[in-house]
């Protein structure tokens, strides 16, 4: 999709600091981190949300749920780290395509 920001990441169009690939996915430093470590992990394919990638292709979203734990481990976040994705815009979701967010470096507040 060409209005989307991570398909344009995807196809090189748009720089971003890679720190994982695999074949269908792609992880890369966030621009503007809210903890020491803010990687986001993407299917290198658009689908717009978590709920459209379970429908679509839930080994996908196994892989990118795998390639987030690979990019914990090698970010070294041995105290720990949180896995977020925004679905929808009552939960903040600003680029719609689907995006784990690896989180930690830091002792991590209280969600809610």
């Amino acid at each position: 999709m060409s209005d989307c920001l991570f398909c344009r990441i995807v196809s090189g169009e748009v720089a971003a600091t890679a720190v994982h690939e695999t074949g269908r996915t792609l992880a890369f430093r966030d621009i503007g981190p809210q903890a020491p470590t803010h990687v986001l992990v993407i299917p290198r394919e658009h689908h717009p949300d978590v709920a459209a990638l379970s429908d679509a292709d839930p080994g996908l979203l196994a892989e990118v749920l795998g390639a987030a734990v690979a990019v914990a481990r090698q970010e070294g976040l041995t105290g720990g780290y949180r896995l977020l994705t925004n679905t929808g815009e009552d939960a903040g979701q600003t680029v719609h395509h689907v995006h784990v967010h690896v989180l930690g470096g830091r002792r991590l507040g209280a969600l809610g």
